[in-house]
C-alpha cells in the first residue's frame, strides 16, 4: 500500500501533516529525489542521495540527517508498504517558520511517499514517443533538483497539448534536456548527449546509460547538439527514473529515423532492465 512519511511519523496518504508555514509549501524552499525500488531494491539509492546532498548544499541547506540515516529512513517506509516496485519521493524543506524570504532558525522537514511504480504501457515502449522542442525558459542552475518546477510544468502541458510525451528544451541554439527527462541522440552507432553544466540535471538513469554503454562498448560521447542535428539522428531517446529508456521517434511532427526504435536504443534499454535485477 501506498505511505507517507513527515518528519518523524509514518502517516496515511491522506493525512493532513503539512503546517501552512512550511517553507516547501510556500516558497518551494527545498530539493527532492524520486528513487525507484525494483522487487525491493532500491535502484542507485547512493548516487541518488549523493545528488541530493550536492542539491542541499546549493541552496544552503542542512537536512539534519547523514545519508546513511536518510537511507534506512528510505528503507524503512519501503518495506512498511509492502512493495515490491515503487517509487519514493522525497523532499527536504527549509523548515517551519512564519512566512519570510530570509532563511529561519528552525530544524528541516523531511517529507516521504511511496506509492506503486508508475509503468509504461507495452504499446509506448514497442512505438516510442513524440517530443516537441520548446526554448528551455528555465533559471540557470537547472543542476539542482530544486522544488521550483513551474517552468517545467508548462512546458510539459504544452508538449501534453500537443499530443506529445515530452517537451524538449532548446537554449542558446542548442538542446539541453527534457522537461523532466534527459536527451539523446545516436548517429552511426555513436551516443551523444549534452555535457553536464549548470543547464543540464546530473540524471542517475542518464549515469546508468553511459555505464552501459561502456559495458557494451558504445561510443559516448557528451557534447551539445542543436535541434537539426536531432531531427537528423539515426535515433533519438531520453531517460529518467520513470521513464527508463524510452525510444523518440517524432519530434515536431518529424519522423525519427524509421519512425521506430532503434537498434541501439533498445539494447541499451534491454541492458538497463539487467542491471535492474
Amino acid at each position: 500500500m501506498a505511505l507517507a512519511y513527515f518528519n518523524g511519523k509514518i502517516v496515511g496518504m491522506d493525512d493532513p501533516v503539512i503546517p501552512i508555514d512550511e517553507r516547501g509549501h510556500q516558497f518551494g524552499d527545498g530539493v527532492y529525489e524520486v528513487i525507484r525500488f525494483y522487487q525491493s531494491k532500491p535502484f542507485m539509492m547512493k548516487e541518488h542521495l549523493d545528488r541530493l546532498y550536492a542539491s542541499a548544499k546549493a541552496i544552503k541547506l542542512e537536512i539534519g540527517k547523514d545519508q546513511a540515516e536518510l537511507e534506512e529512513l528510505m528503507l524503512e517506509l519501503a518495506a512498511k508498504s509492502g512493495l515490491e516496485d515503487a517509487d519514493l519521493y522525497m523532499q527536504a524543506t527549509r523548515g517551519v517558520a512564519p512566512r519570510n524570504h530570509l532563511f529561519p532558525k528552525c530544524p528541516a522537514s523531511i517529507s516521504m511517499t511511496v506509492k506503486p511504480a508508475r509503468h509504461l504501457p507495452a504499446e509506448v515502449r514497442s512505438q516510442g514517443v513524440k517530443v516537441v522542442l520548446l526554448k528551455d525558459e528555465r533559471w540557470q542552475n537547472c543542476y539542482i533538483k530544486s522544488l521550483n518546477l513551474l517552468p517545467n510544468i508548462l512546458a510539459k502541458q504544452e508538449a501534453f497539448e500537443q499530443n506529445c510525451f515530452e517537451a524538449v528544451l532548446v537554449r542558446d541554439g542548442f538542446i539541453t534536456e527534457g522537461s523532466s527527462t534527459n536527451t539523446f541522440i545516436v548517429k552511426e552507432g555513436k551516443i551523444q548527449t549534452a555535457p553536464l553544466s549548470n543547464h543540464i540535471l546530473a540524471g542517475i538513469t542518464r549515469l546508468a546509460v553511459k555505464e552501459i554503454a561502456g559495458e557494451l562498448h558504445l561510443p559516448f560521447v557528451e557534447k551539445s547538439f542543436t535541434a537539426e542535428e536531432l531531427y537528423a539522428a539515426d535515433e533519438v531517446f531520453l531517460s529518467s527514473t520513470s521513464s527508463e529508456v524510452l525510444a523518440i521517434t517524432s519530434a515536431d511532427g518529424r519522423k525519427i529515423g524509421g519512425g521506430r526504435p532503434g537498434a541501439v536504443t533498445k539494447k541499451l534499454y534491454e541492458n538497463f532492465q539487467l542491471k535492474t535485477k
